[in-house]
């Protein structure tokens, strides 16, 4: 899926400007990577913060368009205020439609009420991993990633090498194993299972390109 959003030039930057563009409903950003300068950019922060509700918008393609001229990009991070529903700045990443990504995308639990370790053992589902680090072209950048539970028993778990990825998907994964996504386990019990105790800490890879610094 990709999403479309507007953006203006900015051309002034620093904490006093920020904090002028948050008090006329606006909100900073930052336009950066690929072989062109970062642009300092700004949104009209209703606009942008329905855009942000979207569990999509988080991992999907986004068309931007700043004064006129288009721009593919992804959302790279968000920083909100500490008590307020504001939005005070946000980045956002220049992607190349030719050459692949690195994305996190959200996986989406179904099935689990029809589980045998679920509806006939009584037994509950544990989450490890809630999203995944993959790896694709732009185009076939995935909103979600389904994980069918309807075949675990109590004590069974799904493995990361067991997901249907969509094609042109790749797992970015450099920890040891094949890590535990989600399993069943008897309610009030310990882990899925006992040589699997700790498949949460294995290692990830994401953006590796440094946004520029700015004072906000």
């Amino acid at each position: 899926m990709q999403f479309e959003i507007n953006a203006t030039k900015r051309e002034v930057q620093g904490s006093s400007a920020s904090r002028r563009l948050r008090r006329a409903n606006r909100v900073p950003g930052i336009l950066y990577g690929g072989t062109t300068a970062p642009q300092m950019i700004e949104f009209d922060h209703n606009t942008l913060y329905q855009a942000l509700r979207k569990e999509a918008f988080h991992a999907s393609v986004i068309n931007m368009n700043i004064d006129g001229a288009k721009e593919i990009c992804l959302l790279r991070d968000v920083q909100m205020h500490a008590y307020k529903l504001q939005i005070k700045h946000v980045d956002f990443q220049r992607i190349d439609a030719t050459h692949e990504i690195h994305q996190k995308v959200p996986l989406h639990f179904i099935n689990a009420d029809i589980a045998p370790g679920v509806k006939l053992s009584g037994g509950m589902v544990t989450h490890v991993f809630t999203e995944l680090d993959i790896k694709c072209l732009p185009k076939d950048l995935p909103e979600f990633i389904e994980v069918d539970l309807k075949d675990l028993a109590t004590g069974q778990a799904i493995h990361i090498s067991q997901l249907k990825l969509p094609a042109g998907v790749t797992v970015v994964h450099h920890g040891e194993g094949d890590p535990v996504v989600a399993g069943v386990v008897v309610r009030g019990g310990g882990a899925v299972a006992e040589e699997e105790a700790a498949p949460a800490a294995a290692e990830t890879q994401i953006i590796t390109e440094k946004k520029p610094a700015e004072k906000k």
